[in-house]
């Protein structure tokens, strides 16, 4: 079942996703050539706990860190390590999420490191960040689900790459729902698979975390020996973006996003809802 939460709810999960936001920027500075991915961890440590938050991801199924970081091929669930240090060129996604009263807060972004990337990197994390914007449009009061969906699907599917060829939209990880735990139903598909039907009805007080992920090659996974760390089978680099927004009676609310979302949604026509803490 959906859950569906309370004004009040959505207030203390707009809380959570402050320090979300908060671990991102921190974070996103720390993604430097030479720093470890271990360092970004201890980063986020530290920002969480200076806030009176707790991380979601520690402990999560097991996971033994703070945040994930994904590199290069790594599409999501990587590891923070010592032994995995920047270097200029590299992409990175981090991952991060955090809970204030029980409430939960869920956010992704794609990172250059250093200078001197390749055209078609910055374009992959453009339309994969972009995709999760008309997402996040799509969040209207009387949609579906799959209205979702096809938003983010449309989008990548319409945006040509140099030198041909399509992005893979990865199949096996997609969107949920979040609250009260940082995994709900319903589950968010990045395309639509049309045997599944329209899904739910979007209505006041349904939270997502959508969560767009991009290769420029296969959408096909698989998941490495640690049982975490999810890379393309064909080693082609990828981004990853998310944001937890509530569905409210004004509109979507970017809980993640400093700023609501507003400038971003204004972008595609919509008015964010205001921040339920000023």
């Amino acid at each position: 079942m959906v859950q569906i939460k309370t004004p009040d709810q959505i207030a203390k999960m707009r809380a959570a996703g402050l320090v979300v936001a908060a671990v991102h920027a921190a974070t996103r500075a720390a993604a430097v050539p030479g720093a470890s991915t271990k360092d970004l961890d201890d980063v986020a440590r530290k920002v969480i706990a200076e806030h009176g938050a707790k991380s979601n991801f520690l402990g999560y199924g097991g996971f033994p860190a703070t945040i994930c970081t994904s590199v290069n091929e790594v599409v999501v669930h990587g590891i923070p390590s010592e032994d995995v240090v920047l270097k200029d060129g590299d992409i990175i996604s981090v991952d991060a999420g955090a809970i204030v009263d029980g409430w939960h807060g869920d956010a992704a972004f794609t990172a250059f490191v250093g200078s001197g990337h390749a055209p078609e990197l910055v374009e992959l994390s453009r339309v994969t960040e972009e995709s999760m914007w008309a997402g996040i449009a799509a969040m209207r009061n009387g949609a579906r689900l799959v209205d979702v969906s096809r938003a983010i699907e449309t989008y990548i599917r319409r945006q040509p790459r140099s030198g041909g060829g399509k992005y893979g939209i990865v199949q096996d990880y997609g969107g949920h729902g979040i609250g009260t735990e940082m995994h709900m139903e319903p589950h968010l598909l990045n395309y639509v698979e049309r045997r599944r039907g329209k899904g739910p009805k979007l209505v006041p007080g349904f939270c997502l975390a959508i969560e767009p992920m991009v290769s420029l090659g296969t959408p096909k996974t698989k998941v490495l020996e640690d049982d975490w760390t999810v890379i393309t089978t064909d080693g082609t680099w990828s981004s990853h973006w998310e944001h937890s927004v509530a569905l409210t009676e004004e509109g979507p609310l970017v809980l993640t996003a400093p700023d609501c979302g507003r400038a971003k949604l204004a972008e595609y026509g919509v008015t964010a809802a205001p921040d339920p803490l000023g």
